[in-house]
């Protein structure tokens, strides 16, 4: 069974984000190994600028290469990454399961990561063009992992 991590840069304080990552976990136990590891983010000054946010982004980046696990394929989410249909990443998720038994996701904070982290990934990937607050993409993640299990395995849910 494939091992999935995500590895992410703060804490889910909404209950119903909580909920929803909950249920998900449980659905996707039948398919995987998850682990979710949540990393401490920074406090954002008040006044921000080139040079703060880019020591915010240092910091909390660090924190994420520290704990990536040395034989991981790691896949960043990234607003520049590339963009699949539900299927295009089942089936890619399908072909790393025949190449690695651990992949791990990375989600960044409120200002994103740095070139470093995104260089160390072995690609990005993007689920839509707009912003969305960190924490939700938690959930976009989960729910097309699910997805993507319930179409490899040929199980009604993506209709």
């Amino acid at each position: 069974m494939i091992h999935i991590e995500i590895l992410c840069i703060g804490k889910i304080r909404e209950n119903y984000l909580k909920e929803a990552i909950s249920e998900y976990c449980k659905r996707l136990s039948k398919y995987c190994v998850l682990t979710i590891t949540e990393l401490s983010d920074e406090k954002l000054p008040t006044k921000l600028n080139a040079a703060s946010i880019e020591e915010v982004k240092q910091k909390e980046c660090s924190s994420i290469l520290a704990h990536i696990k040395k034989d991981s394929y790691v896949i960043a989410l990234d607003l520049k990454g590339k963009s699949f249909s539900s299927e295009e990443f089942s089936s890619k998720l399908q072909l790393l399961s025949h190449t690695t038994s651990h992949i791990t996701f990375l989600i960044g904070g409120t200002l994103g990561m740095t070139k470093e982290v995104l260089q160390h990934s072995k690609e990005c990937i993007c689920f839509s063009k707009m912003t969305f607050p960190h924490t939700l993409i938690r959930v976009f993640l989960l729910e097309q992992l699910f997805r993507a299990f319930k179409i490899a395995h040929g199980e009604n849910y993506h209709h």
